[in-house]
Parts: structure tokens; C-alpha cells; sequence
């Protein structure tokens, strides 16, 4: 059993009453998250999305949470001003079903970073830059018993095994270890 040891958790709180739809924060993430920084702006790598219904002026941001390799089962419905929403709305995880919190030209999944930099930020570029107050940055301690960190190669190999299964894994192994020696 591992120890208990203090931890940091980052969050941004979302006021969906406060947002007005103006997509600052999708600007500003995606020129953030460049190459070079600041370099291009395409609100398709950011990673925070602005879902929005104009008829009834709701406009609600979503960060991009992590990647899941398999569709949710769950397809439910919500009911907001009398509108009804798919979950998938609202979902923060990059899955297969669907290409939001996607790199475009990669197609690899995006996730909220908190903008984490060499030095540090004060908060999210998207906080910042957010003038109608709808996100704000919360950091607060939690107590966590420690676990031991997987390696590099052993956190590969277990996302190798999630894509293509431990017996396809094996057998590729097996055979470049016998054209390894021949």
C-alpha cells in the first residue's frame, strides 16, 4: 500500500450563465498550443469548444477531458430551455464516434493541459482571455495514496495492447525475436 501524499488539482470552473458565445477561448488555446507558439490560430486544434444554440442564446464551453478508445454506451438526452441536447454534447472525451478534440491533420486526441508552460502560467490562456468572467481557475489540495509510475516503455506497451490486443501483441514480439537471431 502506497503513501498518502498531497496533490494539486487543477480545474476551470465553467458558468455557462456568464458565457456569451464570443469563442476567445478557442482562439487564444489554439494559437497557445502552435508550432511555433502563437505562430497560426485554427480553432480545430483547440482544446476548448464553445457548443452553442443561437436561437436561444446558450452558449456552453467544454474542455477536452481524456481519450477513450471505445464509444460510451450511454446516448441520453438532455433538456435545457425546453431544447433537447445529445450527451455526446457535452462529453469532454475524444472517442471514435466522433472528431471533436481531434488534431485535424493527425487525428490524434487533444486534452486540456491548463496551458502548463516553461515558467508557468498564473492560469489558462483560456481564463485569461475569457472578458465575460464564464471560466475561472481553481487549484485546491487533495489527498492521494501514491502509486508506483509505470515506465515509458511499460506505458507503451499497455497502450499497444488497448489498440491491438495482448495475443497480436505477443505474436509480433515472438516473430521479430526469432529475425532477431536468424
Amino acid at each position: 500500500m502506497g503513501e498518502k501524499k498531497v496533490k494539486i488539482v487543477k480545474t476551470i470552473k465553467v458558468d455557462v450563465d456568464k458565457c456569451n458565445g464570443c469563442r476567445a477561448c478557442e482562439v487564444v488555446c489554439s494559437a497557445f498550443h502552435a508550432a511555433p507558439k502563437y505562430s497560426s490560430n485554427n480553432p480545430a486544434r483547440s482544446r476548448i469548444r464553445v457548443i452553442r444554440d443561437p436561437l436561444r442564446d446558450i452558449y456552453i464551453p467544454v474542455l477536452a477531458g481524456e481519450y477513450t478508445p471505445a464509444e460510451c454506451m450511454g446516448r441520453d438526452k438532455y433538456v435545457i430551455d425546453g431544447k433537447e441536447y445529445d450527451e455526446c454534447a457535452f462529453c469532454r472525451a475524444s472517442c471514435p464516434s466522433r472528431d471533436l478534440f481531434k488534431e485535424p491533420d493527425s487525428g490524434l486526441p487533444l486534452k486540456c493541459d491548463m496551458c502548463e508552460d516553461d515558467p508557468p502560467l498564473e492560469e489558462p490562456m483560456c481564463v485569461q482571455w475569457c472578458l465575460s468572467d464564464a471560466l475561472t481557475y481553481e487549484e485546491r489540495e487533495e489527498e492521494v495514496e501514491e502509486e508506483e509510475e509505470q515506465e515509458e516503455l511499460e506505458l507503451g506497451l499497455e497502450s499497444l495492447v488497448d489498440r491491438y490486443g495482448l495475443e497480436k501483441i505477443m505474436d509480433t514480439v515472438a516473430r521479430m525475436s526469432v529475425s532477431k537471431k536468424g
